[in-house]
């Protein structure tokens, strides 16, 4: 695998485990369990919103899926569905922000309706990375050059959000750790809720 395909790859395994986290708890409010502090879920939906939403999507849409309609056009309908999910998973996650918004003012009789935007967010984005990961990386792998790849992993190495100091992106990763440090296992590691 490329290194640019593996960087996509690791993002996508952060962006899963936070997505599993807040599935994991979502599921535990509606089975009548204890969930822990709207601060963890406030965690959670920033890191997504702040990394797979802005950084990583149009990261994908700039510079891979750029480069792969340049070579070839067997993908591109397949492209187009990736790119308009970039742009319905920013509105998706609206979605559950404000469902999240709902519950942390209103309490119990709002988790339900946030635990069914958790759902559905998280179903899409499953989906959306299995096909990127089933599809475009093999088709990445075989049509794109040496010279291509090249130019992509400069651009990711390069890419960072343009708003974002070096500060920033260290509190990106500090938010990562906060989110694995903060919940009880199985999702990560800290005190059982």
């Amino acid at each position: 695998m490329h290194p640019a395909l593996r960087v996509i790859s690791f993002e996508h395994r952060s962006i899963s485990s936070v997505l599993s986290g807040l599935s994991h708890f979502a599921e535990r409010g509606v089975a009548g369990k204890k969930v822990p502090d709207a601060a963890v879920f406030r965690a959670m939906l920033h890191y997504l919103d702040l990394f797979a939403e802005r950084m990583h999507h149009p990261k994908e849409d700039a510079y891979l899926f750029a480069r792969l309609r340049q070579r070839t056009h067997l993908a591109d309908d397949v492209l187009d569905r990736l790119q308009e999910d970039h742009f319905y998973g920013a509105g998706a996650l609206r979605e559950v922000e404000h469902a999240f918004l709902r519950y942390e003012e209103g309490g119990e009789p709002f988790f339900a309706d946030f635990a069914r935007e958790v759902r559905r967010y998280v179903a899409f984005h499953r989906e959306h990375m299995r096909m990127e990961e089933t599809f475009v990386f093999p088709l990445a792998e075989r049509e794109l050059t040496e010279d291509d790849w090249r130019e992509i992993e400069t651009a990711f190495a390069a890419n960072h959000d343009p708003l974002a100091s070096a500060e920033q992106v260290h509190d990106l990763e500090t938010l990562f750790t906060r989110i694995v440090t903060i919940p009880p296992a199985p999702i990560g590691v800290g005190d059982e809720v």
